[in-house]
């Protein structure tokens, strides 16, 4: 997979380095913007007992 991705990228090698950085800082952001909230109260994580 990772090398598919690395193929699909344009430019010179330290370019698709560049390029590679970027993608995965936005999909980080995407996850901890949207879809971990959304998904939060589905989670038991947050269902703290003490007994």
């Amino acid at each position: 997979m990772y090398a598919a991705l690395w193929r699909a990228l344009p430019g010179p090698a330290w370019f698709k380095a560049i390029e590679a950085l970027v993608l995965l800082a936005a999909v980080v952001v995407v996850l901890f913007q949207w879809v971990f909230p959304a998904v939060a109260d589905s989670l038991p994580f947050n269902d703290n007992t003490v007994g």
